[in-house]
């Protein structure tokens, strides 16, 4: 007897790991990525660094600052306020098809919440949710910060997550524009396991917390 085919859909997400490459060039390629992309492209996750910028969101923005403290500010078209990006931090850029898999951006912020949840309760950290400020928090401070944008039902943007970096910058800033907001990352909360190490285990959270089925590496590079 033949055995019964499976009924299961199999969702294939395509990993990019990228290193370290300027924000402005990869925000350029997320754009191009999502105007360029068939029905049938597969989703993919980009994980990298950046050198050191600010940017900011649609919210509260006035477009006249270019620099903090020699520090470059770049205005981009996520959501959410200001933030800071720089080396020892990771971060995760999530290009789906909402439409395809019938998702909102409601449920993306969730399952990306949950995905850093998950992560941190391996370490034995209790990461949680805030009502009304996207992004997950620690006892000592936000730890993770989310922004997306969704352009005729594709995502791009996605979160950055805190390793072990200069958090300084944080300070000159009031983070997704919360005055006083404290910023904790994991070295401060006795995690010293590399980047490569914990952005391994953090594509595992989201490939299940976003349904996948298969993660397979595509090209480095953008």
């Amino acid at each position: 007897m033949r055995p019964a085919r499976s009924t299961a859909s199999v969702e294939t997400v395509t990993l990019r790991t990228i290193g370290r490459v300027d924000y402005v060039e990869t925000f350029r390629a997320m754009q191009d990525f999502t105007l360029a992309r068939a029905p049938e492209t597969p989703d993919e996750i980009w994980l990298l660094e950046h050198p050191p910028v600010f940017t900011m969101g649609l919210k509260g923005r006035d477009g006249t600052q270019t620099h903090i403290d020699g520090i470059s500010l770049m205005y981009t078209d996520r959501g959410g306020d200001m933030t800071y990006h720089g080396p020892g931090q990771i971060v995760a850029y999530i290009l789906m098809d909402l439409q395809r898999r019938g998702w909102g951006p409601k449920r993306l912020v969730t399952a990306l919440e949950q995905a850093v949840i998950n992560l941190l309760a391996d370490y034995r950290i209790r990461g949680e949710r805030r009502v009304g400020t996207p992004g997950v928090y620690t006892a000592t401070g936000k730890i993770a910060a989310l922004g997306l944008r969704v352009k005729q039902g594709r995502s791009y943007h996605g979160l950055s997550l805190n390793i072990n970096m200069d958090l300084t910058p944080f300070s000159r800033i009031d983070p997704c524009g919360y005055p006083g907001q404290p910023v904790t990352q994991l070295a401060d909360l006795g995690v010293h396991a590399d980047l490569t190490a914990i952005g391994r285990g953090l594509v595992g959270k989201l490939t299940r917390e976003l349904g996948y089925t298969d993660c397979q590496s595509g090209p480095d590079g953008l």
